[in-house]
């Protein structure tokens, strides 16, 4: 299940961002209201964390702009305010549920449990994803290709699985970075070449692309 953070507090996203993805989430994070409108209608997520306080738009106008386009994914809203005035405006533009700041971590877990379970998610059968003889089954986090289960290590996995969701396009280094090790990742950029090479000798030689000087390209046909 693939979740995205819209929070300008970075200390708090990348706080929330680590230990989400301890629980087996994917997780991207971005900082802007303009940009987490972006990101949310161009990308495929099970569920947003969308902050009221947001430079460029706010939350409110967000997840108004994002149900207005026809957007049903699940919206969590944060907010340093409280009150519920800004409960029934949040509710009102079409989150899904309203949690105020400060909130403790376990809560927010529960309450994207929760939203996920109600949309769904999770719940009957695991999302897999076929492509050719690759099936990769995010929810089990297992792979096979054929009629043989291929074991990854669990950033091995991440960077298949990011490669998987956006499968046909291609996907820059520093975008698997940033979804696979966070967005503060300071370490060499060239581990993603390690386990891009190593994908590749586990499953098979032409399944990803380099495509020079861009990315990464998963390919969709056998």
């Amino acid at each position: 299940m693939r979740l995205l953070i819209v929070e300008d507090e970075k200390r708090l996203a990348l706080s929330l961002a680590r230990g989400l993805t301890a629980e087996g989430y994917a997780v991207d994070v971005v900082h802007d209201g303009r940009e987490g409108l972006h990101q949310a209608s161009e990308g495929t997520y099970d569920l947003v964390i969308l902050d009221i306080m947001l430079p460029g738009l706010n939350g409110y106008r967000v997840c108004a702009a994002l149900r207005a386009a026809g957007h049903e994914v699940p919206i969590l809203m944060l907010t340093a305010k409280d009150g519920e005035y800004d409960e029934a405006e949040g509710l009102d533009t079409g989150a899904d549920d309203y949690l105020t700041k400060p909130f403790s971590y376990v809560v927010l877990v529960a309450r994207v449990k929760a939203l996920l379970r109600r949309r769904g998610v999770g719940a009957g059968a695991s999302p897999v994803h076929v492509h050719g003889d690759l099936k990769v089954d995010t929810a089990a986090r297992r792979v096979f290709l054929g009629e043989d289960e291929v074991a990854l290590t669990a950033k091995e996995f991440s960077v298949l699985e990011h490669l998987v969701l956006r499968a046909g396009e291609v996907v820059s280094k520093s975008e698997i970075l940033e979804h696979v090790w966070d967005f503060a990742y300071d370490g060499d950029p060239n581990i993603v070449e390690v386990y891009v090479s190593t994908l590749r000798r586990k499953l098979r030689a032409g399944l990803i692309r380099t495509v020079r000087g861009a990315g990464y390209r998963l390919e969709t046909s056998p």
